[in-house]
């Protein structure tokens, strides 16, 4: 994985220079369109398999993103980075990660996805009729290798997916509803606790936190 993660952060920087050459001609707009295209694709793009990843690999990744929003943004190396990734309404790199597995196993559910995905997917049925068995959880399976084992997706899947929230493993529609809740609840997980922290610093109207759906 190294040596992805090498490809993947030279070519953003490479883009993301380029794009500073550039940038007095484009508009705020035009300038983010440049960067999902040329940036946020490369760092989206098979993420799934660098799910958990260590966090040292990971965080050279969130380095790129980082580096990104900063551009976008005009801000300074020096400034703390969260608030900018909040404002722009980013998800960091980890999140992104568990946000691509959990939409391929909404899909393998919903018979949205190739079979041999679906297959990997055993819905959790309890022997006797308990209030669990409405919850649309799956069976965790155990895994033999320590090292790369858990990174599986037939076990990191129904991990993550049994931690959702049940209204929104209970969702039927992908477009209008799924990605909008999973989307919301991955941001809030993740700037939760930072809300609390900056809001000594920083005015209340600075920070978006996106409504409950």
């Amino acid at each position: 994985m190294d040596v992805q993660i090498n490809n993947i952060c030279k070519t953003a920087f490479y883009h993301l220079r380029n794009i500073a050459k550039i940038r007095k001609f484009l508009t705020h707009r035009q300038c983010e369109i440049l960067i999902h295209a040329f940036i946020s694709s490369k760092l989206d793009y098979c993420n799934v398999l660098l799910s958990g990843l260590q966090q040292s690999q990971i965080n050279r990744l969130q380095h790129v993103q980082n580096s990104a929003a900063r551009f976008l943004k005009a801000t300074s190396r020096y400034d703390h980075v969260t608030p900018v990734l909040n404002n722009l309404h980013w998800l960091p790199v980890f999140a992104r990660i568990d946000f691509k597995i959990l939409l391929l196993v909404f899909k393998g559910l919903n018979g949205l996805g190739p079979l041999y995905r679906s297959e990997l997917l055993e819905p959790y049925i309890p022997n006797r009729n308990l209030r669990s068995s409405k919850k649309k959880l799956l069976v965790v399976p155990k895994y033999n290798l320590k090292t790369y084992g858990y990174r599986a997706f037939s076990h990191r899947a129904p991990t993550l997916w049994n931690a959702l929230p049940d209204d929104i493993r209970q969702v039927d529609l992908l477009e209008l509803t799924f990605k909008s809740k999973l989307k919301t609840h991955l941001f809030r997980q993740f700037f939760y606790y930072f809300f609390k922290k900056i809001l000594i610093y920083y005015p209340i109207d600075f920070i978006f936190i996106p409504p409950l759906l």
